[in-house]
């Protein structure tokens, strides 16, 4: 609902400057246009830009405790606020407004840190506590809000984009090449990695202390899977079924709940959907405004779904909108993508995405439902599939095989498991990519060396749940719902919200047994089951669709003239991070007239090679020295 930003100056005798905090706030005003706050108080300062969403005439921020000692400022939505209110209310604490973020305050007072445990939202929080001077920085379960800090002439900065930290004046700018290791080797980059060095992101699911000068960050969740040795109790299907529609109509009706109009994204595939038909069976009068994006080119008709996306329209009788696309948007579009991603890029539909957001407000609508969430817990991607139908190992493994194997120890304490790729091998993919001046630093930025991922939450677990649990970690939270959503909804100031990123319903998910999620090879099966009596056939059978756009052979292809200033040798030389002519040998690949990449199983190693070259244009990066 807002953006946040904030100085906290360790010395307690220095003062925050008002002008570096109004910037700080100005810069992520997109988050929040309808209301703003600039609060200074000792040592400590915060900004804030308000998104009105619940209680239109009374939600600006801070919220204080009733002693005034506890301060709160909230980017985010608390959606089981009425039950914590009624609780809070209970125990004698007194409310001034309707507003979802009042209850953290009281929450605080009662419980300590440990509130958050009780939360069911997406929030990226700041709380300070006078008493005992320790200042809080809290981020949701599953990353949905992001939540950025540095360090810094003896201050902690802080903000809910990146854009508001460069604006104090001794933040300086410079590359993260892991964060560029990153995106190559993964689906995108993970916390606390960004692209800018010394300025991380607060991983999801966790909390920063900040006491005396001391960070110490915090897990209070993570997801758990049963180990195989210990499963859970299995139970009839019609048992899954029925409490998986309980909760997912619940998690819908949270979601729903707003004081302005309420849409939904609409793809065409089977999430979506499902998104748009609880919303309106559960209130027929809101929430049945509709948007969708297709691909009218030729070049394109492998990706367009609005066939399905009108069939569905037309089932829901929703008021539906619909934008054409194709190359020549992703082109225009594209360095505003990288403005809000505040970094590099894997595909480009981030711009697909902003051009969504911004007919979603053009229509006076303000948050907008969309189904990210369910392929990682269901089973949507085809990973899940292939770790079946995968064949044993070579009792006779080569040279490659095992040193992949070692490579694959160390990432998932398993050198049996297979995720995204070959990784041993793609270490000379990336290594062809980068300069000398870039690989004479190898060995420090190698993403590989310390990824981060708590391995005891993959030993001794299921292959499917490995396989969900990185995909929480290295897919959805930095990139599906925070560079790639939060970004792209909040440029046109839009909220989005996860029906499936719920937390009651994810702890009940993760108990479904993966041999009834992937059924006979069927993807999302217990959904799938679920969604019979709420979707077309036509709709609920078909296989997973990934949503991709336009890929860099296409602009390639098609003689953009910035473009190609952009992926020039001159432009490479200059800049210094890749090795010009590895690119060079890239791009008459790219360029040949039957050349296609098979997204998503294909890399588009030129839009990282583009987008990376535009970040340091964009943001004015450093070249590499």
């Amino acid at each position: 609902m807002c953006g946040i930003a904030g100085i906290y100056n360790f010395t307690s005798n220095r003062p925050i400057q008002e002008r570096v905090l109004n910037d700080m706030a100005d810069a992520i005003r997109h988050r929040g246009p309808d209301d703003s706050a600039i609060i200074i108080n000792g040592n400590l300062g915060l900004g804030f830009r308000r998104l009105s969403i619940i209680d239109l005439a009374h939600g600006n921020q801070p919220f204080y405790s009733e002693d005034g000692k506890v301060t709160v400022i909230c980017n985010g939505e608390i959606y089981n606020h009425k039950e914590l209110r009624a609780d809070l209310e209970a125990k004698g604490f007194r409310f001034k407004t309707t507003c979802d973020i009042e209850v953290l305050p009281h929450l605080y007072k009662v419980y300590g840190i440990d509130f958050v445990k009780k939360l069911n939202g997406q929030f990226a929080i700041c709380i300070y506590d006078e008493n005992s001077k320790e200042l809080f920085l809290v981020r949701d379960h599953f990353g949905i809000c992001p939540l950025f800090y540095t360090v810094v002439d003896d201050s902690l900065v802080f903000g809910s984009e990146i854009k508001a930290i460069l604006k104090h004046d001794k933040v300086t700018k410079k590359v993260n090449l892991t964060a560029l290791d990153q995106l190559f080797t993964f689906p995108g980059i993970v916390s606390p990695a960004t692209f800018f060095e010394n300025i991380h992101s607060l991983k999801s699911g966790h909390f920063l202390k900040v006491k005396e000068g001391q960070l110490s960050s915090h897990e209070y969740w993570d997801l758990d899977y049963p180990l195989e040795t210990d499963p859970p109790e299995i139970k009839s299907e019609k048992y899954y079924i029925d409490r998986l529609e309980e909760l997912f109509f619940k998690s819908v009706e949270y979601r729903m709940a707003a004081d302005v109009p309420v849409g939904f994204y609409l793809s065409g595939g089977l999430d979506s959907s499902l998104v748009g038909a609880a919303m309106k069976k559960i209130n027929p009068d809101i929430g049945n405004t509709s948007f969708s994006i297709f691909y009218p080119g030729k070049a394109d008709e492998q990706h367009d779904e609005s066939k399905y996306q009108r069939m569905m329209a037309t089932h829901l009788n929703s008021k539906h909108h619909e934008i054409k696309f194709n190359w020549s948007d992703v082109a225009g579009r594209l360095k505003d993508a990288i403005f809000y991603s505040e970094g590099a890029l894997k595909e480009s539909y981030n711009t697909c995405s902003l051009a969504l957001s911004e007919m979603v407000r053009k229509n006076n609508i303000k948050v907008v439902l969309s189904g990210e969430g369910s392929d990682e817990m269901f089973g949507g991607y085809v990973g899940y599939r292939f770790d079946v139908q995968r064949r044993k190992r070579n009792e006779n493994p080569g040279l490659e095989e095992l040193l992949e194997g070692q490579t694959r120890q160390k990432l998932w304490g398993d050198a049996d498991f297979f995720y995204e790729t070959e990784h041993n091998a793609f270490r000379e993919t990336t290594k062809a990519l980068y300069s000398d001046g870039v690989n004479d630093q190898y060995n420090r930025f190698n993403c590989l060396n310390n990824l981060g991922i708590d391995k005891s939450k993959l030993e001794g677990r299921h292959p499917f749940h490995k396989r969900s649990y990185l995909d929480f970690k290295l897919r959805l939270s930095d990139h599906l719902v925070s560079d790639h959503a939060d970004r792209v909804n909040y440029a046109n100031s839009i909220e989005g919200r996860y029906p499936f990123l719920d937390i009651n319903l994810i702890e009940f998910t993760k108990t479904i047994s993966p041999d009834i999620k992937l059924k006979n090879l069927v993807e999302k099966y217990i959904l799938k089951e679920m969604a019979k009596k709420h979707l077309p056939a036509e709709i609920n059978k078909r296989q997973k669709f990934s949503w991709v756009a336009p890929s860099s052979s296409q602009l390639l292809k098609n003689n953009v003239e910035w473009i190609n200033d952009m992926l020039s040798s001159d432009q490479i030389k200059r800049q210094g991070y890749f090795n010009k002519e590895t690119i060079e040998r890239l791009k008459k690949i790219y360029q040949k007239e039957n050349f296609t990449l098979n997204i998503p199983y294909d890399s588009d190693l030129l839009i990282v090679v583009l987008t990376f070259n535009i970040f340091l244009e964009v943001f004015d990066m450093p070249s590499m020295s």
